[in-house]
């Protein structure tokens, strides 16, 4: 497993279309989810999607745990998710702070539906589908952001919604 680059906002893939993964029992596929898995515990990420590795792929992590980054994030089991889809959604939104691995040293201020439902298949082939709240229905969301070539960015509702990392951990680390 290993520890793999991290593309930056600038380059183009993290912009680009993905495409659905149709050979789950492809090698070269279930080491990206494990280089996928290592990548994001490595960068203290809770969630890392294919697009942020310059893969284009429907492929996102979602790992939720304590960490530097988020040391009040709920702790889960890390999963892949592939193929996913958000089958509905609640009506309320609230906002949180997000960073992202491939936009370092900001923060936003994100609206974020508080709950969705999801399904998606796991890395045997096996489909899920879950109802998800709060913060890990925000990580969700953000990852599936990176399969529409999205980053946090482009939900900012507001210009003073953008801190950087530094003026974060100062205001609420």
């Amino acid at each position: 497993m290993a520890i793999l680059s991290v593309i930056q906002l600038g380059d183009g893939r993290l912009r680009s279309p993905v495409r659905p993964i149709h050979d789950l029992d492809d090698p070269q596929l279930q080491c990206l989810i494990d280089d996928l898995l290592t990548t994001a515990a490595a960068q203290n990420g809770v969630g890392i999607a294919a697009p942020q590795v310059a893969e284009g792929l429907q492929l996102f992590i979602v790992a939720s745990r304590p960490n530097p980054r988020y040391p009040h994030a709920p702790t889960m089991e890390p999963v892949a998710m592939i193929n996913p889809h958000i089958l509905s959604h609640s009506d309320d939104r609230v906002k949180g702070w997000e960073g992202c691995l491939s936009v370092p040293g900001q923060r936003g201020f994100v609206p974020r539906y508080r709950e969705i439902e999801v399904s998606y298949l796991d890395r045997h082939g096996d489909e899920h589908q879950h109802y998800l709240r709060d913060f890990v229905a925000r990580i969700f969301q953000h990852e599936y952001d990176h399969l529409q070539g999205k980053v946090f960015l482009d939900r900012i509702e507001h210009p003073d919604d953008i801190l950087t990392e530094a003026e974060y951990q100062k205001r609420f680390g």
